[in-house]
Parts: structure tokens; C-alpha cells; sequence
């Protein structure tokens, strides 16, 4: 069974970028199906990543990536002691909580490329080293950078799920559609 991102109405660029970006985030979103806050928590390999904390990293980099192109500051802005965070849950939070505040942030960006007047539109990137000086980039690199960021860690969810209790993406797909495993 494979996944398929529906082709957007002749000429709607925007809503094909948000089908691909959602397609992106249904693969992290499944990689955690039927797990308890502790099974997404476990660490199969010798990396430090785990699937809540792969949700919640995602999470809070669409926010960031969001509140750049709003040019509004992030209410979740990580710092040097809190980077680490990022990658976890930490005390009084549960995975459901970050899927909420995911689905939040997903739906915020959606909204936020629908009303934006062009895709072409551009936001100013920080000051950092990894940026190139005086950087901007557009909504439609936004979008893009975003299905890339996401996919990544799917893949990663990929195979921390697989590794945790053999369930591969199709049969999660399958979980998630209500059909029985095709494995």
C-alpha cells in the first residue's frame, strides 16, 4: 500500500505545497500510532532520537520557521541550555499534548500561505553563520524547506518505529486507513 499526495487543481501551487507538506507530517504522525508516551520515548539504536521527541522537534521548527515568515517573534524560541529539549519530552508533557500543539501550529501554517498576497513574497533570515548575510528567502522556499525538513525526519520516524516493534510505514498507512496490515 502506498501513499499518494492528490495533484492540486490546475494552477493552485499553494494548495499543492500544503498537500505535500501535510503528506510529510501524516508520516511522522503515523510513526507513533498505538504507542504509549513511554514506547515513543524508547531509543532502539545507539542515537539519541526517539519518536516523541522527532514529533515535537518538527513541531516547534514549522512554529520557528512560521514566526520568521510572519516576522513575529517565537513564543518557543530555543536557547543553547534548551536546545536538548527539543528532542524530548520533559516533565509534564505527553505526546498527545505535542501532536495537539503540532496540529495547531500545522493549521496556523496553512492558513498563514493561503492569505499570504504572493508565494514570490520574501522574510529576512537571522543572523546566523549558516545563513548567507543579509538572506531572504520566499513562501515558496518556505514550503519547500519544510516538506524537506519534515520528510527527513520521517524517514527517521521510519525506522525508529520499525525498530521499536516492526511495524514498517505501509502497515501504519494500513493502521491509519482502517484496513488490515498488507504485510
Amino acid at each position: 500500500m502506498v501513499t499518494h499526495v492528490n495533484a492540486e487543481a490546475p494552477g493552485d501551487e499553494r494548495g499543492a505545497l500544503i498537500a505535500f507538506v501535510e503528506a510529510q507530517r501524516g508520516g511522522i504522525r503515523r510513526s507513533v500510532l498505538g504507542l504509549s508516551d513511554e514506547q515513543a520515548s524508547g531509543r532502539p539504536s545507539a542515537s539519541e532520537l526517539n519518536l516523541a521527541g522527532l514529533v515535537k522537534h518538527v513541531a516547534e521548527t514549522e512554529l520557528n520557521w512560521l514566526r520568521m515568515a510572519q516576522q513575529k517573534p517565537n513564543e518557543r524560541q530555543r536557547t543553547e541550555e534548551t536546545w536538548g529539549d527539543s528532542f524530548r519530552l520533559v516533565e509534564g508533557e505527553t505526546l498527545a499534548d505535542v501532536l495537539a500543539f503540532w496540529a495547531e501550529v500545522a493549521a496556523e501554517t496553512d492558513a498563514f500561505i493561503r492569505a499570504v498576497p504572493s508565494l514570490d513574497d520574501t522574510f529576512p533570515l537571522p543572523d546566523q553563520p549558516w545563513f548567507p548575510d543579509d538572506g531572504a528567502v520566499s513562501m515558496r522556499w518556505l514550503m519547500l524547506h519544510l516538506v524537506e525538513e519534515i520528510g527527513r525526519h520521517a524517514g527517521h520516524a521510519d525506522i525508529i518505529r520499525e525498530s521499536l516493534d516492526g511495524k514498517t510505514a505501509f502497515e501504519l498507512v494500513a493502521l491509519d486507513q482502517g484496513y488490515a496490515s498488507q504485510s
